[in-house]
């Protein structure tokens, strides 16, 4: 079930409450236009898998966006496939302020932190665990399967990637799609 506006407008100012808390700052437009990705689960998910979203810019060749979790919060696991002969999304993650665990293809992590929540176990399969921590960074190539979770205190993270199509990206979870968003 979609939010409606005023349940858009409550996350939309703790999503900003955080980003004042790190000294990042965005522009009225920016918080206007903030993506609440609750990636079509039932309202019962939110805010346990989605983030927030702020693009900066998003066009033919690069995107650079803040990616705001609340603690626990998680984006599901999911790659970036080729489309259209164009090879998939390759992006760098930077933690900014809190802690992000970041789950990739390796060895699993013998006591990870990442959790997943009740009744989602079978969509996740990547337990290689990198912890970022305010200044780390890491990059994913493309087609490289991946999920990632706000710490205690939840995380902020800059991406800095190729364009991104988030319509296209692949998950797990057979209940999860992205909505189209838009280049330009």
């Amino acid at each position: 079930m979609p939010f409606n506006e005023e349940d858009r407008d409550y996350w939309v100012s703790k999503a900003c409450d955080m980003l004042d808390r790190a000294g990042i700052v965005i522009r009225e437009d920016e918080r206007a236009s903030m993506e609440i990705a609750d990636f079509k689960l039932s309202g019962d998910f939110f805010p346990t898998i989605g983030m927030e979203i702020v693009v900066y810019e998003n066009n033919e060749r690069y995107c650079a966006k803040e990616l705001i979790m609340f603690p626990g919060q998680i984006c599901p696991e999911h790659m970036h496939p080729s489309v259209d002969g164009q090879t998939g999304k390759q992006e760098t993650f930077r933690c900014r302020w809190g802690e992000v665990y970041l789950h990739v293809p390796g060895e699993p992590t013998l006591d990870p932190k990442g959790m997943v929540p009740p009744g989602k176990e079978s969509s996740f399969s990547i337990w290689h665990e990198i912890i970022l921590r305010p200044g780390d960074q890491f990059t994913l190539v493309p087609e490289t399967w991946h999920w990632f979770q706000g710490g205690p205190e939840g995380a902020i993270v800059s991406e800095f990637s190729s364009t991104s199509r988030d319509e296209n990206d692949v998950f797990t979870d057979q209940e999860i799609w992205r909505e189209k968003n838009t280049i330009g």
